[in-house]
């Protein structure tokens, strides 16, 4: 687990000075002219030179991991500026927050529908020592000496490729919208379930390499372009039948209550098939798309 770096630390501006006093001594003793002198001046100037080795400057939210000679003696996340033991490798890292946006991917939901969905993490790096020590961070084309090598690069790859197959692990537990088995949470209605599923998800893959997630949320959301035009006309057809559900619903209230009130009322008396005839026609008013023209009975004529 990471911890707090203990070792040996002094003043970065102390030492400076003490470096820029040995550099002096050595150029006095190059001027001296005697072969112990200019011999002594080179000791003192190696040393100078091997001294400044172990300065470092962290920034705020910046952090060292010290590593002498293969094993491992904490994290320096101090903010200033230091000098450490020269021989002491120091790996930088930052607890800074990053971002990360995956593109929309191909992936079949629950119902084997195609659907594109990409999202965006926030993350940064929690512990220090499994981020370096407990994954593999190399590049082959650092490694070949091409590339000077970037951990936060390489860390962020490895959070992409995880990101990847968590996305497409969530996804295919859901289906994108509501089926004829009602399902409650689906991808396209419930956000915040899924959100949540998706960081817990994120979490528990990103552990290994001490990265934390701070925050997902999905970006993009449709189907893909191959069945996107069914799938239109489908939701298309599913929402006209429960408008036309509502409407009827609604009429066949309006024709009871109307049927009721001439009733109580003894505004008219209608038998069976008047009763019939007037909940056809109020049917055909409440329910139809367009403006109906009523037809006025003006009696039937004398033959």
């Amino acid at each position: 687990m990471e911890k707090k770096f203990n070792g040996l630390k002094l003043n970065g501006f102390l030492i400076l000075f003490v470096v820029f006093a040995m550099i002096s001594l050595s150029i006095y003793l190059f001027f001296q002219g005697s072969t112990t002198t200019v011999y002594s001046g080179i000791v003192i100037l190696i040393l100078a030179l091997i001294i400044s080795i172990g300065f470092t400057m962290i920034d705020p939210n910046d952090m060292r991991v010290m590593v002498f000679f293969g094993k491992y003696e904490g994290t320096l996340s101090q903010n200033g500026f230091y000098w450490v033991n020269p021989f002491t490798r120091k790996i930088k890292l930052t607890y800074r927050a990053r971002n990360l946006d995956i593109s929309p991917i191909k992936v079949n939901d629950k119902g084997g529908n195609p659907i594109m969905i990409g999202f965006v993490l926030v993350w940064r790096v929690k512990d220090s020592f499994k981020a370096i020590f407990d994954i593999d961070s190399s590049d082959s084309e650092a490694l070949n000496g091409t590339v000077k090598p970037n951990i936060m690069l390489l860390l962020q790859k490895f959070v992409a490729i995880q990101s990847d197959s968590a996305l497409r692990n969530i996804a295919s537990k859901y289906s994108y919208d509501c089926d004829d088995s009602k399902e409650e949470v689906t991808l396209r209605s419930g956000s915040n379930v899924i959100v949540e599923r998706l960081e817990e998800e994120l979490n528990s893959r990103l552990a290994i390499a001490g990265i934390e997630v701070l925050e997902a949320r999905i970006s993009h959301l449709a189907y893909a372009p191959e069945i996107a035009a069914i799938m239109l006309r489908r939701q298309q057809a599913t929402a006209i039948i429960s408008a036309r559900e509502k409407i009827v619903n609604g009429a066949v209230s309006m024709v009871k209550m109307a049927l009721t009130q001439l009733s109580d009322d003894n505004i008219v008396e209608l038998n069976e098939d008047k009763k019939a005839v007037l909940v056809s026609n109020l049917l055909v008013v409440l329910c139809s798309d367009s403006q109906t023209q009523p037809v006025v009975n003006a009696g039937m004529s004398q033959q």
